[in-house]
């Protein structure tokens, strides 16, 4: 059903009223076309981005500067190297010899972490419960509350561009319920997902890291890969049509210097999100299975990229959570307990918040280039990509991690692309790229690696599967689309008049 602002509650996508052509398809659907998409003729004309001067996207001195409060003489370009002293291509981290990225899909920090009792969580009362809360019918606010079960609805909440600008509501991240309905507040803790809690409190929690705008799944793994959306605002199938990057992506810069990578995939490959890079390079593709026997064989590549099944493993609505704990729980143990440890880092982190409410407005972000947002004010809601998104889970896991470390650093996706760049002084992509923090906060190369040997972790929720690329979502206490019990539940509706100590939003 659509909604004030034109999109649609089942799929998040934006939509066209006027034509049928352009209606909104399902996020999963979409996901199914890539491969077609990929390999189809259509594509032909989409060559791999380049770094032409004639291409090369330059900002003005005042969108410069209106980034957070760097003085512009340090500013770095599009096209810099990390270390200008050495050529690109240098190891300057040999202490690490694989970067792995497991990028899950759709909750924000305060859904999944709000309860950690580290970082910036939920405001607790005295009865442990959340504080927190949105303005809900007239009259009355709606607290945050324990979800009923580990399963979702289907289609709401929503992360789609105005649905994220409207929980945004010019930072006062009010708006959540108002955009998506009351779902928006419920949340998950340790009794729900006992891996990830026992994953945030032994390795570093980053809790600034937000994803890279405002948006859906497409733009933001787009950042991740290219340091910029690069016009796209939805999860969609002229998104995938569009122009790729104008700066070519990371693969583009590992390939130039004969570094490895690969997406290991589920179902479908993330790469594809950007078809040119997967029909470039899909020899550089390989199942999730094969992660598993890569890092048992200490045969992980430099990089590389872990995507779950996207229909019942990516924690998307309207799955089981508990099946995308458990495919992290597969890799992440996978990758400790292999003979590339000792050289491993691994990062643990959500492509976008999925319209989970988060009580930390996202600050000001430098522009990656001059390529503005495809929408049309109205009907579309104003914004740019000179903001980040809502926050998002993130864990840093490495035996060279620090011991009862929370990054307060902020981060977004292109900070991943930074630390390759670090790694191996690379020239950046976008303004974003070379100006996002590199994530070695959170390690410590002085002293002795503190997890050298693998911690004992807590088992996820779900035993472990015989199989990653799971046919069917568990159903031993819910449903795919039905968590059951009653959303709000009554005790979560407070009367405004009440509505002393609550935490509003960002107040």
């Amino acid at each position: 059903m659509d909604d004030q602002h034109g999109f649609d509650d089942r799929s998040g996508d934006q939509t066209d009223e006027t034509s049928e052509e352009h209606a909104a398809l399902s996020r999963r659907s979409v996901l199914r076309g890539l491969g077609a998409l990929a390999a189809g003729s259509a594509l032909a004309a989409c060559a791999p981005g380049g770094s032409k001067a004639s291409r090369t996207l330059v900002q003005s001195a005042a969108d410069r500067a209106q980034l957070m409060s760097t003085p512009l003489s340090t500013i770095r370009k599009p096209g810099s190297l990390p270390n200008p002293k050495l050529p690109a291509g240098t190891d300057t981290l040999p202490q690490i010899e694989h970067i792995v990225v497991l990028m899950m899909e759709n909750h924000s920090y305060d859904d999944h972490f709000g309860m950690l009792s580290r970082g910036d969580g939920f405001k607790l009362g005295s009865n442990r419960l959340p504080l927190d809360a949105n303005p809900y019918t007239s009259g009355n606010l709606l607290k945050a509350f324990h979800m009923p079960s580990t399963c979702q609805l289907d289609g709401t909440p929503s992360q789609a561009w105005d649905v994220s600008h409207t929980a945004y509501d010019n930072g006062r991240n009010d708006g959540f319920v108002t955009g998506s309905g009351p779902v928006a507040m419920g949340y998950w803790d340790g009794t729900d997902i006992p891996f990830y809690y026992g994953l945030g409190k032994t390795f570093p929690v980053a809790d600034r890291w937000f994803c890279s705008v405002l948006a859906q799944t497409y733009p933001n793994r787009r950042f991740l890969m290219a340091g910029t959306a690069a016009g796209i605002v939805s999860t969609s199938t002229a998104s995938l049509l569009a122009p790729p990057p104008p700066n070519g992506t990371i693969f583009d810069r590992l390939d130039a210097h004969g570094i490895t990578w690969r997406d290991y995939f589920t179902d479908l490959p993330s790469v594809a999100i950007i078809p040119s890079v997967l029909k470039k390079n899909p020899h550089n593709t390989a199942k999730s299975s094969q992660f598993i026997t890569d890092a048992a064989a200490g045969k992980l590549p430099s990089f590389c990229i872990v995507d779950p099944n996207f229909g019942h493993q990516s924690e998307e609505d309207p799955q089981d959570i508990r099946q995308g704990e458990r495919f992290a729980a597969a890799i992440i143990n996978a990758a400790m307990h292999g003979p590339d440890w000792s050289t491993t880092l691994l990062i643990w982190t959500y492509d976008e918040h999925g319209g989970y409410y988060d009580h930390v407005a996202p600050p000001a972000a430098i522009k990656p280039d001059n390529i503005a947002p495809e929408i049309t004010v109205p009907p579309d809601l104003p914004g740019a990509y000179d903001r980040y998104g809502f926050r998002v889970p993130a864990v840093i896991v490495s035996p060279y991690a620090r011991a009862n470390y929370v990054s307060h650093v902020v981060h977004d996706h292109t900070s991943v692309l930074k630390l390759v760049e670090t790694k191996w002084n690379l020239p950046a992509l976008t303004y974003r790229d070379a100006n996002a923090d590199n994530l070695l906060d959170s390690l410590d190369f002085k002293s002795k690696p503190a997890f050298l040997v693998p911690p004992k972790l807590p088992a996820s929720a779900l035993p472990p599967s015989t199989t990653l690329d799971p046919s069917a979502a568990a159903t031993d206490h819910c449903t795919e689309g039905n968590p059951g019990g009653t959303i709000p539940p009554p005790s979560a509706v407070v009367p405004a008049s009440q509505g002393s100590g609550l935490r509003i939003g960002a107040t």
